[in-house]
């Protein structure tokens, strides 16, 4: 018997969003900075995990460093790539199918809040989530297991057997395993259907149909 899930939470890059050109011309920017040259496909890494964990083992900063370099990626992003994004197809009409058959929704993103809060207001998506949750500006609360408690602290009525996290990352995953979440892997986003079935999803959904079927039918 398939599982009915009354809260749902949703990653944001690679989920809800194609963020791809966004992201990376940012990185791109940053590493300019320290004179690296990359091209945009060399930094698609870089969508969905913490930012400060990615210039540190991709590029083997150190934390100082890798903390400028992400100060560096807000100047160019907050003005300019946070709108080099779209919302997937279908991800509209499924958020309203959601909403309209009583799930509750939860954004649950290692992209900073305030951030995370402008494009889903930009997309006209907002009105949907009852929580918002992403890191903090100067740099805690990035693993998504730390963004999910926020979720989980701020919801008193949301039980772990009751949710499912939804994410196209590894750190999703494993995120939502922490707190005894199922967890749906997408493979329409940025990470590979390997990575997702070796982090232990619960299931894998290929598009947002078929995303569709697992949460309402």
């Amino acid at each position: 018997m398939k599982k009915k899930y009354n809260h749902i939470l949703f990653d944001l890059d690679g989920t809800l969003t194609d963020s791809a050109e966004g992201v990376t011309r940012s990185v791109q920017h940053a590493l300019k900075q320290y004179n690296i040259d990359a091209t945009l496909e060399e930094l698609r890494s870089f969508i969905g995990p913490p930012l400060h964990h990615s210039f540190i083992e991709v590029y083997g900063f150190s934390p100082v460093e890798a903390h400028r370099a992400v100060e560096y990626y807000r100047d160019y992003y907050r003005d300019t790539g946070i709108y080099e994004n779209k919302v997937y197809p279908d991800i509209p009409e499924l958020l309203d199918n959601l909403y309209r058959n009583g799930k509750k929704i939860y954004l649950a993103t290692s992209k900073p809040t305030i951030f995370a809060e402008k494009i889903l207001s930009y997309f006209n998506l907002d009105h949907y989530f009852t929580t918002i949750a992403g890191s903090n500006l100067d740099g805690t609360r990035v693993e998504k297991r730390e963004v999910i408690a926020q979720v989980l602290e701020e919801n008193d009525g949301l039980k772990a057997k009751e949710a499912t996290m939804i994410g196209d990352r590894k750190h999703d995953i494993i995120g939502a395993r922490a707190w005894n979440i199922d967890a749906i892997g997408v493979t329409y986003g940025y990470g590979s259907l390997q990575e997702l079935q070796e982090a232990g999803s619960t299931m894998i959904a290929a598009s947002v149909p078929e995303l569709q079927i697992l949460l309402l039918n």
